[in-house]
């Protein structure tokens, strides 16, 4: 094995064979579970949070009171029902539309890919020698007394040269095949199953921020586009789960159902990876809008954007600043409009005034209910 030849520096890739993906579920294809898994997370959290509510098991982290609930609010719960159903039939659509543009998922080439990323990683060890001599230092020389000791760090130092890592010899050409070291082989797997798709994430994430910031703005700039589409949102002042998608239709498709898919497409997350991205922004959407601020809840401490942060742009008073949605909120920091005040002040003031109605609507029906005295004398 020393002494034969070595046909080329590189390691050849694997053959490989692809087959499609079998589906997550067994009862259920992927396509249809793509469709409807956004839409299950959404109501089984709207779900737990209705109940949180309908049965008060935890006033202490309330953001409003039950009084404000049927107070200020402009929509009924069947109105908001209605209109998120809809929303969700044209988010449905476009599921639809993005799955039938993608092909089937396959597997089967995975040693493929991580042997092109080691690959990468071989030809980029060229530089190496380069940089080092940049800084004053003999590559050549370092990588010579080290071999003995460290082999594999003195072949990085060499450019990515490592003669001594080879498999069994070419039956065709009678050469040793060049192979990867384990370093370059675990390096690769990382970057192919977590740094790549933790980028697309990110990439996704960032891409729906932006698209959903500046067009929420604008129609707070915009009049024609605030009263025509936004102010239906608005309606509810004192938000809670299931009204998270409760919007004009222009404004739903504009801002969730569009810019969701152009995140997806934008980052070319895969469709098993575009169902997490989907599900996680429902799911973040509801927890924005659940209207308590709990300390428990792992989607209110992930990023600064969580119900309390949003809460506050539904009140009449925070209405032209933190429009960042969903995730982060780099947007309001760099461009002036996260909110800056005292909003507990502001809060307690809106409880004060609910709690102050309901007594006096409640006086008004004890004064105009007849007396006892008042019932025997007019009969």
């Amino acid at each position: 094995m020393a002494n034969a030849t070595v046909a080329s520096s590189l390691p050849p890739l694997p053959a490989y064979e692809t087959r499609p993906y079998p589906d997550v579920l067994p009862f259920i294809s992927d396509f249809w579970l793509s469709l409807v898994l956004p839409h299950i997370a959404y109501w089984v959290m709207s779900a737990i949070f209705h109940i949180i509510d309908i049965y008060d098991l935890f006033p202490q982290y309330r953001l409003h009171t039950p009084e404000e609930i049927t107070q200020r609010n402009l929509a009924s719960r069947y109105e908001v029902f209605r209109d998120v159903i809809f929303e969700q039939i044209l988010q449905v659509g476009m599921s639809a539309f993005l799955s039938l543009t993608e092909e089937r998922q396959q597997t089967g080439m995975e040693d493929y890919d991580v042997a092109v990323w080691a690959t990468r990683i071989r030809i980029a060890q060229r530089a190496l020698p380069t940089i080092l001599g940049v800084l004053g230092l003999n590559a050549a020389t370092i990588s010579k007394n080290m071999a003995s000791t460290y082999p594999l760090l003195a072949g990085a130092l060499a450019g990515g040269h490592y003669p001594f890592l080879t498999t069994a010899l070419d039956g065709m050409t009678g050469t040793a095949v060049p192979t990867f070291a384990t370093w370059e082989i675990l390096l690769a797997k990382a970057m192919y199953w977590v740094v790549v798709p933790t980028f697309q994430m990110w990439l996704a994430v960032c891409f729906l921020d932006t698209w959903q910031y500046f067009w929420h703005r604008a129609m707070h700039v915009n009049k024609w586009m605030y009263t025509k589409w936004h102010a239906r949102h608005h309606r509810l002042y004192v938000p809670y789960a299931y009204g998270a998608l409760y919007n004009h239709p222009v404004e739903g498709f504009l801002l969730d159902t569009v810019g969701a898919g152009l995140a997806y497409k934008a980052s070319f997350l895969t469709p098993r990876m575009g169902m997490a991205f989907f599900v996680g922004s429902m799911m973040k959407t509801v927890d924005d809008h659940c209207g308590y601020k709990l300390p428990w809840d792992p989607l209110q401490h992930i990023t600064s954007n969580n119900a309390a942060y949003h809460d506050i742009h539904h009140q009449s008073w925070g209405i032209k600043t933190n429009f960042s949605q969903p995730f982060f909120t780099i947007w309001d920091r760099l461009l002036g409009t996260r909110w800056e005040g005292d909003a507990q002040q502001k809060y307690e003031r809106t409880r004060t005034a609910a709690s102050q109605k309901k007594a006096a609507a409640s006086s008004s029906t004890a004064a105009a209910k007849p007396s006892p005295a008042e019932i025997a004398k007019a009969e």
